[in-house]
């Protein structure tokens, strides 16, 4: 009978352990911490945008570095790198977007020229979160 207290006080306890264990979480408190976002198809505004406010009220400027995405907060800063040729530019997220389910996000006019994916229209992209606001 001893024996099978002990061994349930034992299971007991690893599973307690194993429990609190999986509460733990990696925090990045740095706001200049680089950390791995996702992985995804990105596009660009189209033209037509040029002078609407975006959803942050700022007024969407083709030829400055933003972003549209769907979760990050206004005001972040993302490191997006075109896995074909490995250019990569710093964007501010200032609008919601990208309309498309396929795509991670949407960049200015001027920040598919730096990626050098103008004639593509979209290209596979690496999103890093350089800083949050």
């Amino acid at each position: 009978m001893r024996r099978l207290s002990s061994f349930i006080a034992y299971v007991v306890l690893a599973f307690a352990m194993l429990t609190l264990a999986g509460c733990a979480s990696a925090q990045v408190n740095s706001k200049n911490t680089k950390r791995f976002l996702e992985i995804g198809l990105a596009s660009f505004y189209a033209l037509k945008f040029h002078g609407r406010a975006t959803a942050s009220g700022e007024i969407y400027d083709m030829n400055s570095l933003s972003a549209a995405h769907p979760k990050l907060p206004f005001g972040t800063w993302v490191r997006v790198t075109n896995l074909k040729n490995k250019k990569n530019v710093v964007l501010k997220v200032n609008d919601r977007g990208p309309v498309s389910k396929k795509r991670i996000i949407d960049v200015s006019y001027k920040a598919a020229q730096e990626l050098g994916f103008i004639r593509e229209g979209v290209v596979k992209v690496r999103l890093e979160i350089v800083s949050r606001n």
